[in-house]
């Protein structure tokens, strides 16, 4: 048989497996996982035969990864069969940078189970336990995970099509799995166990809750640290933890889980960005509206959200003998009010904004923190415009939403074109044409984009802009799509200049998203250390003793007068205390204010990460932060 590797053509016998042609070609085999043959992925104890092209697959590559950590969540579940022998498993695929598997277990898992687990997972790696692939008919695989008690795994088989299934061996533990997987356990030297949660078997709250227990594994020592660093560093970042300690927001369990309730700074910033949001608007041409939140159930009808949402939706509500549900979008809404009158072109384009609450049903298990909530407020507009105008209306809104998320500090971003997804409305004509308009103005602003198959909306193709964190996060950011759909369900005309009525085309928007997202995301961008101009408190003042306090207040006049968030620390407390809380409240400005400032008309100022500017005086002092506020100094 002819073996084509690296476009090299090499003669071989038949029956060989991948590892022995691999190893007559002197390949490292401590470095390959497996292998594609003619593109599919196989172990590398696969027979080959005919005439094939084989691609080594290297544990340091992304795929090669993705079968180590694979192959680690089932040595994870032979290690927890070992401890716990009356466990069931589930399922235990690999995930970006990691792993899991869902145990159906007698008692809950402590840390200290975490690392009993983790130590015999050890052990088993050091066995050097290979991989052996079995082929069985439905029927025997069934019998057989019915003699080893594994439920799950029956309920699983009974589903596959085909006569045959695939189970993996390693030592004393058989799993059902598709594969390809490592050649042996001793692969897996780099891993680690991290957390366990709660999981309803096949993500449904109907079903049991199983525990899931999450770990990571990598090619090398090295890239390993590299990640737990990084989690350690997302750990501190964590809006949650943030969110409780500097007394932002709180989800609390008596209101409902997934709505958010916004406390006094958290409100402060959420002003912020909302007075400068509005302002920007203002200047772009944009008209404010305010919508209810809750329609009848025919509005939704109307705009296909009831066939093709309905499962995002809360259940609908009776009043006055009519049914009503309460908004996950805005549209229809806005168009409404475009159709309150007639329109001509003229009118156009014409572009509504609100800041909408609405309210969308989201699964208990997925929901978290600000990032995936039940109710929220996007920073929503829509745009009615002719067809001709569409391609440089779309270059105005990506250019608009890039001087926001910019703004706010965010310098790196990632664009998607995201495609037709496979329950959509309207014809392909219109998809076609709503596509290449979203690509010919990526195009003409020169932004590179990747494709994302299938992720647009069911009314349309999208835009998705999304923020690259300071530790290289991506989040979820702006969002561009362009609707022929709902203009023809809601007949929204303009009469043209010929006199004669003409359908527009709606251009969906948040250059924002949602501001529960959004500040969400700008917490974990900035540990909470929020820039002068967005902190809800910019400076505190610490007056060394009452006898300083007078002055103090004084200063705090001054500045509060020019617009600055100001705050006097009059508890008896010592001086270093003080500053210490301060620093720890990440108030970007401290003042202290002792006999020789108040003889001197001064400040002694303390900058956050900086540490001691030295004696200030106060009009120099305001100067310089109103500066930071006016300028929107990102620090």
């Amino acid at each position: 048989m002819k073996i084509q590797i690296s476009n090299e053509i090499y003669q071989f016998e038949d029956g060989l497996t991948i590892k022995e042609i691999l190893k007559r070609l002197n390949f490292d085999l401590s470095k390959i996982v497996a292998a594609k043959v003619q593109g599919v992925q196989k172990d590398l104890l696969t027979k080959v035969n005919g005439d094939v092209e084989i691609e080594p697959i290297f544990i340091d590559t992304e795929e090669g990864e993705e079968i180590l950590r694979h192959s680690t969540s089932h040595i994870l579940a032979q290690a927890v069969m070992h401890l716990f022998p009356n466990a069931k498993y589930t399922i235990g695929p690999a995930i970006e940078k990691g792993f899991y598997y869902d145990f159906d277990l007698e008692n809950p898992l402590t840390e200290e189970g975490l690392t009993k687990i983790e130590e015999e997972m050890r052990r088993i790696v050091n066995e050097h336990l290979p991989f052996e692939r079995i082929d069985l008919p439905k029927d025997n695989a069934i019998e057989l995970f019915k003699e080893l008690n594994q439920p799950y795994k029956i309920e699983i088989i009974e589903e596959v099509e085909g006569d045959t299934v695939s189970i993996y061996k390693q030592g004393d533990f058989t799993d059902l799995c598709r594969g390809p997987h490592i050649p042996d356990t001793s692969y897996a030297k780099y891993f680690k166990l991290l957390s366990v949660a709660g999981a309803y078997w096949r993500g449904d709250e109907k079903n049991k809750m199983l525990q899931r227990v999450y770990g990571t594994a990598f090619a090398t020592e090295e890239r390993l640290k590299e990640y737990l660093n990084f989690l350690e560093e997302a750990k501190k970042r964590d809006h949650r933890k943030l969110g409780k300690e500097l007394d932002l927001f709180s989800i609390q369990e008596e209101i409902g889980p997934g709505l958010i309730l916004w406390h006094p700074k958290g409100a402060m910033i959420r002003k912020i960005i909302e007075d400068f949001w509005r302002d920007e608007h203002i200047k772009r041409g944009y008209y404010f509206v305010y919508t209810p939140h809750i329609a009848r159930v025919e509005l939704w009808k109307t705009s296909g959200h009831w066939d093709f949402y309905r499962e995002n939706m809360f259940s609908p509500m009776e009043v006055d003998k009519g049914s009503y549900m309460v908004k996950p979008m805005n549209c229809p809404f806005h168009i409404a009010i475009y159709k309150s009158r007639t329109r001509s072109y003229r009118d156009l384009p014409l572009r509504l904004a609100e800041l909408g609450t609405v309210y969308r049903y989201e699964r208990a298990g997925v929901l978290h923190g600000l990032l995936r909530v039940r109710g929220f407020t996007q920073d929503d507009a829509h745009l009615f415009v002719q067809p001709e105008k569409l391609e440089e209306e779309i270059i105005g809104v990506v250019e608009f939403a890039k001087y926001m998320i910019e703004t706010f500090g965010f310098k790196n971003y990632n664009v998607y074109l995201s495609t037709r997804p496979e329950k959509y409305v309207g014809s392909l004509e219109n998809w076609e044409l709503a596509t290449n308009a979203l690509k010919v103005a990526l195009d003409e602003l020169k932004i590179p984009y990747k494709i994302d198959p299938g992720e647009g909306v069911f009314y349309g193709p999208k835009i998705d802009i999304k923020l690259v964190d300071a530790i290289g996060r991506e989040w979820q950011g702006p969002t561009i799509q362009v609707d022929f759909n709902l203009p023809e369900r809601f007949d929204v005309t303009y009469i043209g200049e010929d006199g004669k009525e003409h359908r527009p085309i709606m251009i969906h928007r948040v250059v924002l998203g949602s501001m529960e997202r959004f500040f969400g995301t700008l917490i974990e961008q900035y540990a909470g250390a929020f820039p002068t101009w967005i902190a809800p408190v910019q400076v505190r003042i610490v007056p060394i003793a009452d006898r300083h306090l007078e002055y103090a207040k004084s200063v705090k006049e001054k500045l509060f007068l020019n617009g600055l968030r100001v705050e006097v620390d009059e508890r008896s407390e010592k001086m270093n205390a003080k500053i210490r809380d301060a620093e720890t409240e990440k108030i970007p400005y401290i003042l202290i204010i002792g006999d020789k400032e108040v003889s001197s008309n001064s400040v002694s100022v303390r900058k956050r990460r900086v540490g001691d500017l030295g004696a200030m005086d106060v009009d120099a002092f305001k100067e310089r932060i109103l500066n930071e506020v006016r300028n929107r100094v990102i620090d």
